[in-house]
């Protein structure tokens, strides 16, 4: 092979690595944006992207609310009755959170009570937010035939995070403080088109791109 020949060869070679490692290190780049905010949840599942189910269930106000009709937001969708200690003990961050969420066109903050009717959630909600008109939507499921039979939830409290389509993205097990940023912040992230390709199972990340996860909370 001729001098000329090689050095060509040469430059080809330096330009598709250039091009190669440009792409590879905006593909990373854009990894790290859309998966930043779900390693920093930690939820306790996430990847298995299967559709909400549907129901119907009434409000505080009576008024019988679908759940289809949140489609186009997010949603955050939590589960919780008034025998459950930690579910009272993080209502009140709850609470801080729902009012966070009101200030963003696209995200609710939806909660399900299962207790006995009406009287009872607003006497809880009273009790402990000091309010029987919190800053989040109440919907009402006494036989837990919605919690229990549709979602297949067993223990309190669970939220849910929930796409503008429709799809489960997230699940948290058990209480958490919800007055940070984090919450809204993977809610926000939920409206973008990239999916992040990092799965939760039991709480541990996994798939490609979790390391990403290790980094995030080595940070905080």
């Amino acid at each position: 092979m001729k001098p000329a020949q090689l050095a060509q060869l040469v430059v080809v070679a330096i330009a598709a690595f250039g091009v190669y490692s440009f792409a590879r290190t905006a593909r990373d780049g854009e990894a790290r944006r859309v998966c930043t905010s779900l390693c920093a949840l930690g939820p306790t599942y996430a990847g298995r992207n299967r559709m909400a189910p549907d129901f119907e269930l009434p409000s505080l106000s009576g008024e019988k609310v679908r759940f289809s009709s949140y489609r186009g937001k997010v949603v955050i969708l939590n589960f919780w009755t008034k025998t459950c200690r930690p579910c009272l003990e993080e209502m009140p961050s709850l609470a801080e959170l729902g009012q966070v969420v009101k200030t963003h066109d696209n995200i609710v903050l939806v909660t399900i009570s299962t207790d006995d009717g009406v009287d009872d959630v607003r006497g809880t909600l009273q009790s402990v937010l000091g309010t029987d008109k919190p800053p989040f939507e109440v919907l009402i499921d006494e036989d837990a035939k919605i919690v229990g039979d549709k979602f297949g939830t067993k223990l309190y409290p669970e939220t849910w995070f929930i796409d503008p389509k429709g799809v489960i993205r997230a699940r948290v097990d058990g209480a958490r403080t919800w007055d940070g940023s984090i919450p809204v912040g993977f809610a926000e992230s939920l409206k973008d088109p990239y999916a992040c390709s990092i799965a939760f199972q039991r709480g541990r990340a996994v798939g490609e791109n979790a390391g990403l996860c290790s980094e995030v909370a080595s940070v905080e």
